[in-house]
Order: structure tokens, then C-alpha cells, then sequence
């Protein structure tokens, strides 16, 4: 005769239906109980319907978004090794998948559907709005990582992209006395688009019209940004004396370029960045950046996926991330 959860629950003196809720890994046991209900379980023979073995593997499925080089950034890493340890700590393993620019999206996402995850943190930084109807209305929850869209019907985690920009602007113009530069990435995503508010708006409130402003656009990587602000010296366009940058990439691709072409770093042109990547405290000089808590904001996306998973009633939220700067020797 087969093994039942009531002849679980009689060995266990506890009520069937707390068997019942382990077995189907559902919310209202505690995780020391749950772990002896299977242990006994198992040591009883208990055979587990299909049902039972795809809920209670525990995966989540982490999909990223790519466009070209853009993508490969050491931003991704920290947060999503960030999110891979959290989701550990709750027995639930993690599974990558990489959306390509040319991918068919919808056949993408019926790939991870058919690996049954319990739920997925989409990573948004380079998608446009056109994406992220793919992902509304899926039979687990999505939660958005680092973009958000008003039309999106599930959870964001984003970086409060404008206020740090505002803040970092507002430094350069406090300690350089003058109408800040931008170079800003040529790829205009949602972060970005950010930034650029932000950045604006303390242009503004310093007094400056943003006709007044001088601006490049190069691509978001330190190679490429190099490359392109030496073809923007040498072509002899002006030059502010302090610029903002959307990134730590460009900012480090811009600094190299200017001392290159002998200009000095900060006394004759300033920069800040953003992200506050690791290796950015150890290029010449130290560069000042927007620090975003990347452990952190991996740690909150995944909590609140698995609160989202545990959940019965779901009411979608944005949580926005805050900044600081970090002061180092890139700006006078």
C-alpha cells in the first residue's frame, strides 16, 4: 500500500493538512517542520506526484537582455551574484538565460516557461518599452530589474536614476563654478533618459540654459568611449571644464582620452561618473562617482520575488533604490 500524507501527518502527529502544505510547498509551515515533513517523507517511501517534484525544485529563472556590447558590464554581475546568494539562502537555485538582440522574445521566454521556474527577475537596463509587453499576464510572477514601464503589470526594482544625476551635477557646478558638460551614452535607454533628467534639472536650478550646455554622445563602453572623445578633441569641438557622464565606463573611456591628448585630470576638466564600479576608485585619478548599492538592490529584487511567489494576492509595486556620491579626485 502507497504511503499517504495522512500516514505522514499519524507519524509525525500533526495535521494532515500541514503535510499537505509542505508537500505543495505553500505558505503556513515553518521551514524546521517542512524539512522534517520531507525527511519522513522520504524515509517512508512517499512517492511524489509530478506536481509536487516541479514545486518544490525551487528555481528561478533570471533573464537578461542584450544589446551588443552594451551589456557587458561588471553592473550585471555584482547585483545578479547579489541576487544568486540571496535566492540560495532560500533553497531555490538559479537558472540564466541571455535574450539577444535578433531573438524571437516570445519564443525566448516559452523556453524558461518550459523549465518550469517559479517565478523570474527580468533584467531591464537595455529593453524599450516595444519589450516589455512579452512578459504581462505570464503564469508566474516577473519581477523587472533596474527599468520600469507604466505598462508593465508586474513588480520593478529601479535605481532612483534622476536624483543622483541631480546630485552629481549640482556637485560639479559647487566646485567647478561653472555650466557643466554631459557625455552621454548614444543608446538612449530608460536609465539613461534618467540621468539626463536629472542632469537637466539641476542645469536649471543653477540658473543655466541648456542651450548652454556642451554635449557628446559616444558609445557605453570605456573602449569605445575613448575612441570616440579622442575623434571629438582631435576634430576640435569645444570642450567644457567639467563633464557628467552616464556611466563609469564612459567616464573612464573620457579620462584616458583627455590626458592622452594632455589634458590634466581635474585641473583642467573634471568628471563624474555613475554606478560606482569597483575598479573605479584605482584608475588615474580615483574617480568620483554616483554609487548604486548593487548588493542591496540585488538582495530587495529577490525577496520581493519570493514574497510575490509565497503570496496569494498580488499588488504590483515600484521600488526605487537611492544613491550617494562617492568623492574621490576626478573633480577640482
Amino acid at each position: 500500500m502507497s504511503v499517504t500524507a495522512k500516514d505522514i501527518a499519524k507519524a509525525l502527529n500533526i495535521s494532515a493538512a500541514a503535510v499537505s502544505m509542505a508537500l505543495n510547498n505553500k505558505p503556513g509551515v515553518s521551514d524546521e517542520l517542512r524539512a522534517k515533513i520531507f525527511s519522513t517523507a522520504n524515509e517512508m517511501g512517499f512517492k511524489y506526484s509530478k506536481k509536487m517534484l516541479r514545486k518544490n525544485h525551487k528555481m528561478i529563472a533570471v533573464m537578461f537582455m542584450h544589446k551588443n556590447f552594451i551589456f557587458d558590464s561588471a553592473f550585471f554581475s555584482e547585483v545578479g551574484n547579489s541576487i544568486e546568494y540571496r535566492l540560495k539562502e532560500h533553497g531555490y537555485r538559479l537558472n540564466a538565460y541571455h535574450i539577444h538582440e535578433h531573438s524571437d522574445i516570445q519564443k525566448e521566454i516559452e523556453k524558461v516557461i518550459n523549465d518550469d521556474p517559479d517565478g523570474i527577475i527580468l533584467f531591464g537596463t537595455l529593453m524599450m518599452s516595444s519589450d516589455i509587453h512579452y512578459f504581462n499576464h505570464l503564469s508566474i510572477p516577473v519581477l523587472l530589474l533596474d527599468a520600469y514601464f507604466s505598462s508593465f503589470d508586474g513588480d520593478s526594482v529601479v535605481i532612483n536614476n534622476m536624483e543622483g544625476a541631480r546630485s552629481a551635477t549640482e556637485y560639479l557646478i559647487d566646485h567647478c563654478n561653472c555650466c557643466p558638460g554631459y557625455i552621454r551614452s548614444s543608446n538612449a535607454f530608460p536609465n539613461t533618459l534618467e540621468r539626463a533628467d536629472g542632469f537637466f534639472k539641476a542645469i536649471r536650478n543653477a540658473g543655466y540654459h541648456s542651450n548652454q550646455v556642451i554635449m557628446h554622445e559616444v558609445i557605453a563602453s570605456s573602449e569605445n568611449s575613448y575612441a570616440d572623445m579622442i575623434e571629438i578633441i582631435d576634430s576640435k569641438e569645444p570642450l567644457a571644464n567639467a563633464y557628467f557622464c552616464d556611466n563609469d565606463e564612459i567616464a573612464i573611456g573620457a579620462i584616458r582620452a583627455f590626458k592622452d591628448r594632455g589634458y590634466r585630470i581635474p585641473e583642467d576638466i573634471s568628471i563624474i561618473g555613475f554606478d560606482n564600479m569597483n575598479y573605479s576608485a584605482y584608475v588615474t585619478p580615483p574617480l568620483t562617482s554616483i554609487n548604486v548599492p548593487k548588493v542591496y538592490m540585488g538582495k530587495i529584487a529577490a525577496d520581493r520575488l519570493m514574497e510575490t511567489i509565497q503570496s496569494e494576492v498580488h499588488y504590483p509595486i515600484k521600488i526605487a533604490i537611492n544613491t550617494n556620491l562617492v568623492i574621490r579626485k576626478s573633480v577640482k
